[in-house]
């Protein structure tokens, strides 16, 4: 056999063994074999045999900012495989994870006045970490004896991963867990804040007035506050004020409840903050990271909390905080984790974003005079094109190869996230790309649903917003 024909055969065994997310078993769904990937370029194979170079629009979901094969992560995990890969966390330490902690801690939010973020636990995943969130917040409740409150506070349009615990807290209508209704907490949920390119300052005080009315109504039940701070991603890449984070913050304040920040998608820069958070000067009481933590290398997610919280729990009945990961604090993640954020600490993901937010904006208007299209924003370096209409997800993604461009599109979203070494060239590449896919696939659908719907198309006013 060729080797050729056996990398062709690799989707087929593929289709026959795996199960790919948000996908039925045995889909027939394209597929592409990623053969090589370097920087900011995937070399797919394709089906067909076809071999497509592309460069990365999405980070690997949101995660690869500093690209792939980054020699300094590179090294970092083999000279620590050189050591020891893994080790349980519980009863022993190590000085991955340690020195981990103490980066995280030196580069949390901080504001006048507040409590800084300066116990650290290690999670698996970001799911996971917003698991240990909330059962962190109700052991709070519970040790400050208001046992009862245990329900959350969430927004409409929010997203915070696919456990159970953290599907309880996505939007219980439009989110991607409708079909377990009857398992998830009864949580309540404030309406989704205004979007950032059109809110006024009337807007945002009426959307304050709603979620402190919510509050009040329900506060002796209530353990915490669970958002994603100025920009919702996987709930609709929809960008907010970062007034709203300060409303949030005193509300929380006024009934004695925890404000958790879920930064996995937001932190390390992505918004052109270092944290989302910092967009309003807010220190929440707990704080969830992931993604972007290793460079995308590995997996692995902090929750970090306040001194205050975390003796209450501990001085509380159960005297710990009841979860114990059996890769947490894993050395290999640590390490890489390490070395990526000693990447960020040199202070270039800033001028690399803010590089990246400027190409994302020139880039993507011409998107705003395709029929399809209903807005076009920004926000850091985060571009995304909205349609009217669902995407069609199959011919958009093969458009945008085409094109020479990798994209995951979802819902009515056209979107990109990409690593932040890439370069303007590259960002033009994918603006252009995402673009010309679109114009392809969608302008056929609007041309067929009939020239009085296209002339109301047209009729729609766009808005390309940008929080910083």
């Amino acid at each position: 056999m060729t080797q050729d024909l056996e990398q062709s055969d690799l989707i087929r065994r593929d289709r026959a063994r795996l199960w790919h997310p948000y996908a039925p078993a045995a889909p027939d769904l394209p597929l592409w074999e990623v053969e090589a990937a370097d920087g900011v370029r995937l070399r797919l194979r394709g089906e067909d045999g076809a071999r497509h170079e592309v460069t990365d629009a999405m980070s690997s979901w949101w995660s690869v900012i500093h690209g792939y094969r980054n020699p300094v992560l590179d090294a970092a995990a083999k000279a620590q495989l050189e050591k020891f890969s893994h080790v349980m966390f519980g009863g022993l330490t190590h000085a991955p994870a340690v020195e981990l902690a103490e980066r995280l801690v030196a580069m949390a939010p901080v504001a006048p006045g507040r409590s800084r973020l300066d116990r650290v636990f290690l999670a698996d995943s970001g799911s996971v970490a917003v698991e240990v969130a909330l059962k962190l917040a109700v052991q709070f409740q519970t040790a400050a004896s208001h046992p009862r409150r245990q329900r959350f506070l969430s927004l409409r349009g929010g997203y915070h991963g696919d456990t159970f615990a953290a599907m309880g807290v996505c939007d219980p209508v439009d989110g991607m867990h409708s079909a377990f209704p009857g398992l998830l907490a009864g949580n309540l949920f404030a309406p989704r804040p205004p979007a950032a390119a059109s809110a006024t300052p009337e807007a945002v005080q009426a959307w304050a007035s709603d979620v402190a009315e919510l509050a009040a109504a329900h506060s002796s039940e209530l353990a915490a506050i669970v958002v994603e701070p100025v920009l919702q991603g996987a709930g609709g890449m929809h960008a907010y004020p970062a007034e709203c984070l300060t409303a949030l913050r005193e509300v929380a304040d006024r009934h004695g409840l925890l404000l958790i920040f879920d930064e996995i998608a937001t932190g390390f820069g992505r918004t052109g903050e270092l944290f989302a958070a910092d967009h309003a000067g807010v220190v929440p009481d707990i704080m969830c990271v992931g993604k972007a933590l290793t460079g995308g290398y590995l997996t692995l997610a902090a929750m970090l909390c306040t001194a205050e919280v975390a003796a209450a729990v501990s001085g509380g009945q159960a005297g710990a905080l009841l979860h114990g990961p059996t890769f947490m604090g894993n050395p290999l993640a640590c390490a890489v984790a390490n070395a990526s954020l000693g990447i960020i600490e040199t202070g270039r993901w800033r001028v690399d974003v803010a590089r990246i937010g400027t190409g994302l904006a020139s880039g993507l208007a011409p998107a705003r005079e395709l029929s399809a299209v209903r807005d076009v924003r920004t926000i850091g370096a985060v571009g995304v094109i909205e349609l009217h209409d669902a995407v069609d997800v199959t011919a958009v993604t093969a458009a945008a190869i085409r094109h020479g461009v990798w994209v995951r599109p979802f819902r009515n979203l056209v979107y990109t996230m990409p690593p932040y070494i890439s370069t303007a060239a590259d960002i033009a590449q994918i603006t252009a790309g995402m673009t010309a896919a679109v114009a392809e696939v969608h302008k056929v659908q609007v041309q067929e649903a009939g020239s009085h719907e296209a002339e109301v198309h047209e009729r729609v006013p766009a808005h390309c917003g940008s929080a910083s």
